[in-house]
C-alpha cells in the first residue's frame, strides 16, 4: 500500500491539473499519482541506460572488453 504525501500547488497549477483530471475522468489525486509513477519509471530507465552506457564504454575501452565483444559476436537472424 502507498504512503500518502502532501504537496502545495498554486491556484493556477491546481486548476489546470484539475481540468486535466476531469478530461480524463479521474480525480486529481489519481492524476498526480499516475504522473508521479510515470516520472519515477522514466527516471529509473534513464539511470539504467546511463549505467549500461558506462559499462559498454568501459568494456570497449579495454583490450579484455573488446575481446569479449568479439567473442560474443553479432546475433544472426537465422540463429535458433
Amino acid at each position: 500500500m502507498g504512503v500518502p504525501i502532501s504537496i502545495r500547488l498554486d491556484d493556477e497549477t491546481r486548476e489546470e491539473l484539475e481540468a486535466q483530471a476531469r478530461s480524463q475522468g479521474v480525480g486529481l489525486a489519481t492524476l498526480l499519482r499516475d504522473m508521479a509513477t510515470r516520472a519515477a519509471r522514466e527516471a529509473r530507465r534513464a539511470r539504467i541506460r546511463a549505467a549500461s552506457e558506462t559499462v559498454g564504454a568501459t568494456l570497449a575501452g579495454s583490450a579484455e572488453g573488446r575481446a569479449f565483444y568479439e567473442d560474443w559476436g553479432t546475433p544472426r537472424a537465422d540463429a535458433g
